[in-house]
């Protein structure tokens, strides 16, 4: 069977060597087969060179004056900038000990002067193969890292990079909030799914910019229902009044959008504050982060006990919100499972002008 070696397209590779000669070579035979050559005749030409205009190889001399090639592979891998740059030393010093110092400096092969074309070809065509494998598995690390944190908060990824599972947690206190579009079902019945999906997409869209800015976590979407926290996973203090500022924008941003008929959309949104609640990963293959605890059962009760147009809260986030935000009382209300509570309308913030 034969093996042919792919030659990657226009490659750049530096060649770093104090002898002219050499240099002309080694850079005459690269050029011949069509790789695009730098040359430096000393260790700080190729340092500055390299970090200008990182190559996808370098060729390196080990025995140079002031800066040998040890210490230039050193301070290459020492800047991120430079570290993945695969290094190949050609020296005339054949010593095993001088060949394992340049393996743990970073060196990824070493040719022995004087060198033949057919090996430094071979060998420079191998390592900038395997360069392209790893900068094609690197970027595909990134793009299962980016469908991640769609799905994911940033803190459990990193935890799932780092450990390979997230741990279950338990939060003394947060703020929770749910909303869901008013009369959804009885507007969208008459449009194309299409646009009902395309209306969705933008109206949820906003909201993940919204809740971005405000340092808040969207735990998902059901239908038209998204559902928020504040203090999870990332611990704030001032989780109820990043909570408060979510939902006021929420309600301005909603009005920007209207259903067929030019009425504008409106939501309905509820939210409690307290704890202890437990938030973790769920699932193998399709993982999906989520919390659990009365405090968010009874946030989900402000919203579907709530009005249109209207922020409901509870007394625990009103003691929270009261000395920055203009709240209305709403009276005692029954909810399910709890029982009589007073409940607040969160107005607006307080003007102190």
């Amino acid at each position: 069977m034969n093996c042919h070696l792919t030659k990657s397209p226009r490659a750049n590779i530096l060649v770093v060597d104090d002898t002219p000669n050499n240099l002309r070579l080694l850079s005459t035979l690269l050029t011949e087969q069509g790789y695009e050559v730098g040359k430096a005749l000393n260790g700080q030409i190729a340092l500055r060179s390299a970090q200008a205009a990182p190559p996808d190889l370098i060729l390196l001399d080990i025995k140079m004056p002031e800066m040998d090639g040890y210490k230039v592979c050193e301070q290459l891998k020492a800047h991120d900038q430079t570290k993945e740059i695969p290094v190949i030393f050609i020296s005339a010093i054949d010593e095993v000990w001088d060949k394992v110092k340049a393996f743990k400096v970073g060196g990824v092969d070493y040719i022995t002067k004087p060198f033949q074309r057919e090996e430094v070809l071979a060998r420079v065509e191998n390592h900038l193969n395997l360069r392209a494998l790893n900068n094609a598995l690197r970027e595909e690390q990134k793009k299962s890292e980016r469908l991640l944190l769609n799905t994911l908060p940033q803190t459990i990824v990193e935890e799932l990079k780092q450990n390979h599972r997230a741990m279950p947690k338990q939060y003394d206190e947060a703020s929770f909030l749910f909303s869901d579009i008013v009369e959804f079902a009885a507007n969208s019945g008459c449009m194309p799914p299409t646009e009902v999906v395309n209306l969705l997409n933008q109206v949820f869209s906003t909201f993940d910019q919204l809740a971005q800015w405000h340092g808040v976590e969207k735990i998902r979407t059901i239908g038209d229902a998204y559902f928020v926290a504040g203090g999870v996973p990332v611990v704030r203090p001032d989780h109820a009044l990043a909570i408060a500022e979510m939902a006021l924008d929420m309600q301005q941003a909603i009005a920007k959008f209207t259903w067929p008929n030019g009425q504008p959309l409106a939501l309905r949104i509820g939210i409690n504050t307290g704890g202890p609640v437990v938030a973790a990963v769920l699932g193998i293959k399709k993982f999906a982060y989520d919390v659990w605890g009365d405090t968010v059962n009874i946030a989900s009760r402000m919203e579907t006990q709530g009005v249109p147009g209207r922020i409901q809260v509870t007394a625990a986030t009103y003691e929270q919100l009261q000395n920055k935000y203009q709240l209305e009382q709403r009276g005692k209300i029954t909810v399910k499972s709890k029982g009589e509570m007073t409940t607040y309308w969160l107005i607006g913030r307080k003007n102190y002008s």
